[in-house]
C-alpha cells in the first residue's frame, strides 16, 4: 500500500518511514502542513499517517482540507493527550488517534486496522502470495505447498505470511518478535527458534526445494535458491 506520513520531527517521520517500508509499504514524507496537504490532496495514498502540531498549516487544517474532497483513511498522531484534541481529531474526519510516544508495534496494528476497512481492502484482502511453489492465501489464512495445505497454527501462518511479505530480506529474531508475537525480544528466550523450527518441519522438511533458511548471527530468510 502507498502511505503518506506528515511529520515534522525528522527522526519520527524517519523511524516511522522505515518501519512501514521494511512491513512492505511504499511510504512518502512531507515535514510540514502545507506540502503535506497538497501531497493528500494530489497523490493517490491509501493511508495517510498526520501530526497535529506541523508548521505553515496543522493537522487539523490538512484533515478539513482531505475530508472536502477524498474518504482516505487518516491516523493521528499527537503529543497532547487531552480528550478536547482527540475527539476534535475524531469529529474533524480521523479515523484513528495515536499518542505520541508510541510502540512501532501498535502503529503497525492500527494501520494494518485502517488499511483492512479502507478503499483498497478488498483488492487486499483476497491478494495471493506466492514463493516458489509456496501459496498464500491471506484472507482465509491458508497456505499450500506443492498443491498439499499446510495444516499451519495461528502464529505460524502470521510467521509465515511476514517472511513471505519480505521474501529475499533477512528478518533479525527481533523484528520476528515484535511483529509476530508483539514482544520485546529477550535473548533468554527461544520462541522465535521454536517456532521457526516447527514451521520448517511442515512447510519445508518435506519438500524441494528448501525456501526457509537460517543467516548465521543475522536471522532468518525465505527464498528460493539455486
Amino acid at each position: 500500500m502507498r502511505i503518506l506520513v506528515i511529520e515534522d520531527e525528522a527522526k519520527l517521520a524517519d523511524y516511522v518511514k522505515r518501519g512501514l517500508t521494511e512491513a512492505g509499504h511504499t511510504v512518502d514524507v512531507a515535514r510540514d502542513g502545507i506540502e503535506g496537504r497538497y501531497l493528500a490532496l494530489e497523490g493517490d495514498y491509501q493511508l495517510v499517517v498526520l501530526d497535529i502540531m506541523l508548521p505553515g498549516i496543522d493537522g487539523f487544517g490538512v484533515l478539513s482540507a482531505l475530508r472536502q474532497r477524498h474518504g482516505t483513511p487518516v491516523l493521528m498522531l499527537t503529543a497532547r493527550d487531552r480528550v478536547e484534541d482527540r475527539v476534535q481529531g475524531l469529529e474533524a474526519g480521523a479515523d484513528d488517534y495515536l499518542v505520541k510516544p508510541f510502540a512501532f508495534s501498535e502503529l503497525l496494528a492500527r494501520v494494518g486496522a485502517l488499511l483492512r476497512r479502507g478503499p483498497a481492502a478488498s483488492e487486499a484482502a483476497t491478494a495471493r502470495m506466492t514463493v516458489s511453489d509456496l501459496e498464500m492465501d491471506l484472507l482465509s489464512r491458508k497456505a499450500w505447498r506443492a498443491g498439499q495445505r499446510l495444516d499451519l497454527t495461528a502464529k505460524e501462518f502470521s510467521l509465515l505470511a511476514l517472511l513471505a511479505r519480505r521474501k529475499g530480506q533477512i528478518l533479525s529474531r527481533t523484528t520476528i518478535a515484535e511483529q509476530v508475537w508483539d514482544m520485546n525480544f529477550d535473548s533468554d528466550t527461544n520462541v522465535v527458534e521454536v517456532a521457526v523450527r516447527r514451521l520448517r518441519s511442515k512447510m519445508d522438511d518435506p519438500f524441494k526445494p528448501k525456501l526457509l533458511h537460517n543467516v548465521r548471527g543475522m536471522g532468518y530468510v525465505l527464498e528460493e535458491r539455486a
